[in-house]
């Protein structure tokens, strides 16, 4: 019993040395006013007290964590990112719940400055990538709506397309995506773009980041040698996304679809080429442009050619020595104006493309040597009856007929006018129409030359002399009707081309719902040789055996 009591007493004693060395602590807070940027931050703030206390503010842009206790305790004072470009001011007041007193401190934030900056300031991009590669994203953050500047020099490289700027936030900066699409450098020096982003409305800024561009140097294509007829097929192949590649351990003059000169001022350059089974979205290669001593070139077979819009560009047309060209199943809608500098051409194939139209700039004209003209087969899609249909851009020179006044369609008369075409392949479009009876053109099958000839029979004098050069026409499988001309019927070259194939033969309904076909188609030949009996496929003339 004793010593329990003992015990007690020790207990007490060094309870009340306890109280006497911790006395109440003064009551305040370790903060004077508080400045902060725009962003927001958290700052520490140690509360002093002996009692209970609890932490006031009226601002929703501050909080303070915990807002109360009892006791000395580290609060976290919380300020939310500001929403404007000017300051704002808010008021933190402690108080002491059993004393009543308190303290107070400020927190004052600085708005945000309009801003347009960039997450990186520099980019430099390869002179040369496949089609869907040819592109970079920037990150910019923005407070401020803004345009993208590219200088003048630079737009024919670089376009870009930008995303929303959504300033749903007030003046808190938000981030945005500006693409970027570039072309290939076809020069052997480097080029360089800045790009400024200039604000929408007239404020100051307090950030403007620009952004550099730089891209590499081509590699430079000797001009006018056989090193650079070789650097630019391979160019021309890898730009086009060939399906096969050059055997390039062989000479040139061995690889596939290549050949060159054997003797003369170009000995051992290209004299043509071909490039087969492809897959691009652009014009032809500028790379093109290095095959100068070149007489013929052939482009055919673009994957999904059909739902492409394009035309072959400038490059090709620099080559004023070609003679003949094959553009086809490219997916060619249009050609440029400089298309008429290739006036030396014999022969042109722009078969199996879009054309609506057959080209303004085709014409004898521009084209005095051209002697083979291949148009066919440019529709996109196949549709037997044009009238019930909902597509409305289906190629097929389907624009070259239009109807006049009087709703009357008619072949196009330009094309029966180029006298000089020995080859004409108009097959498989959507031509509209009568052929024109030319009643009207000033060149007539005259007697003294029907006469002074074996061959040609007295039916033809006073007929329109339309095409009569032409070994080959062929303009089956559209959409003609009506009747057919005299001059048609009795042309001298009739039956070299294989009429009932390649021009009585048609097919489907027009855009105006009528049947194509002619009403006078004859039902064989028999009234032509009737009249030609000099011919030697005239069956008169076969000898029986």
């Amino acid at each position: 019993m004793k010593k329990n009591i003992l015990f007690f007493l020790a207990v007490l004693c060094t309870s009340i040395a306890c109280v006497e060395e911790n006395p109440d602590v003064p009551f305040g807070v370790d903060a004077g006013n508080i400045e902060v940027g725009p962003a927001g931050c958290v700052r520490k703030v140690t509360v002093s007290s002996s009692d209970k206390w609890t932490a006031m503010v009226q601002e929703p842009w501050i909080t303070v964590s915990p807002s109360n206790g009892i006791g000395t305790i580290e609060c976290e004072i919380i300020i939310d990112s500001a929403l404007a470009v000017t300051s704002r001011t808010g008021v933190v007041r402690i108080n002491n719940l059993s004393t009543s007193d308190h303290e107070e401190f400020t927190i004052t934030q600085k708005g945000f400055d309009y801003s347009i900056s960039l997450k990186e300031q520099k980019v430099e991009i390869a002179e040369y990538d496949d089609y869907d590669k040819r592109s970079f994203d920037v990150l910019v953050n923005a407070n401020v709506d803004f345009n993208v500047v590219i200088p003048e020099e630079a737009r024919n490289w670089l376009q870009y397309d930008k995303e929303e700027l959504r300033l749903d936030r007030g003046a808190r900066p938000r981030n945005t995506v500006v693409h970027f699409d570039w072309k290939v450098n076809t020069r052997d020096v480097k080029r360089n773009a800045v790009i400024s982003f200039e604000p929408v409305d007239d404020v100051e800024l307090g950030r403007n980041d620009m952004l550099e561009v730089s891209q590499k140097a081509s590699v430079s294509i000797p001009a006018n040698t056989v090193q650079g007829d070789s650097l630019a097929l391979i160019a021309i192949r890898r730009a086009m996304n060939a399906w096969d590649e050059y055997e390039v351990a062989e000479r040139m003059e061995h690889w596939e679809g290549v050949s060159v000169w054997k003797s003369g001022p170009n000995k051992g350059r290209v004299r043509s080429a071909e490039f087969f089974l492809f897959d691009t979205k652009e014009p032809l290669p500028y790379e093109v442009q290095y095959l100068t001593a070149a007489e013929e070139l052939y482009f055919y077979s673009n994957s999904n050619s059909f739902l492409k819009d394009l035309d072959p560009g400038e490059y090709i047309t620099t080559l004023t020595g070609l003679k003949r060209l094959t553009i086809g199943a490219y997916g060619l809608t249009s050609l440029p104006d400089s298309f008429r500098n290739l006036s030396n051409l014999e022969y042109l194939d722009l078969s199996s493309n879009n054309f609506q139209e057959i080209p303004d700039i085709l014409t004898p004209e521009n084209f005095p040597s051209l002697h083979a003209l291949h148009l066919n087969t440019n529709t996109r899609r196949t549709i037997y009856d044009l009238k019930n249909t909902t597509y409305d851009d289906y190629g097929g020179l389907i624009d070259e007929t239009p109807a006049d006044a009087q709703g009357e369609r008619s072949f196009p008369r330009r094309i029966l006018e180029w006298k000089q075409l020995d080859t004409i392949r108009l097959s498989v479009n959507y031509l509209h129409g009568e052929i024109p009876d030319m009643e009207d053109y000033p060149e007539k099958w005259t007697a003294e030359e029907v006469h002074a000839s074996d061959t040609l029979p007295d039916i033809l004098i006073g007929l329109p002399k339309v095409l009569p050069d032409t070994d080959y026409f062929a303009i089956n499988l559209n959409r003609l009707y009506g009747r057919l001309p005299e001059w048609l019927l009795y042309h001298p070259k009739l039956d070299l081309w294989i009429p009932f194939s390649l021009v009585f033969l048609q097919e489907g309904k027009t855009v105006d719902g009528v049947s194509a076909g002619f009403s006078n188609e004859p039902p064989s030949l028999d009234y032509y040789y009737e009249h030609y009996t000099n011919k030697f496929y005239n069956p008169k003339n076969l000898k029986e055996e």
